[in-house]
């Protein structure tokens, strides 16, 4: 069980998470200011606040990796998503932290 506010452990990317990466690729393009051939979740974690914040690790290419925070809003106000930040330039060893 976790807590309000704190991170979940890290987790392999599920079908919930490669949906997320899908709907948001656009988002997090723009925010980059960057087209993204690849664009696969690898891992993430999780924080409860009044929604959900996804930390998402993504390949990008080659041994590029970028970590997006994107948040998901309760059900009841919709489900939507948005790409809130987004950190470039990692690697499959850096780990997922707040941001």
């Amino acid at each position: 069980m976790m807590m309000c506010g704190g991170t979940s452990t890290v987790k392999e990317a599920d079908e919930e998470v490669h949906e997320i990466c899908k709907s948001v690729k656009v988002q997090a393009e723009n925010k980059a200011g960057k087209t993204y051939d690849v664009f696969t979740a690898k891992s993430y974690k999780t924080q409860v606040v009044a929604g959900t914040n996804f930390f998402i690790k993504v390949h990008v290419g080659g041994d590029e990796y970028i970590h997006l925070c994107v948040y998901k809003t309760l059900p009841h106000h919709g489900g939507e998503l948005t790409v809130h930040s987004l950190q470039e330039s990692k690697t499959q060893q850096d780990e997922i932290e707040h941001f």
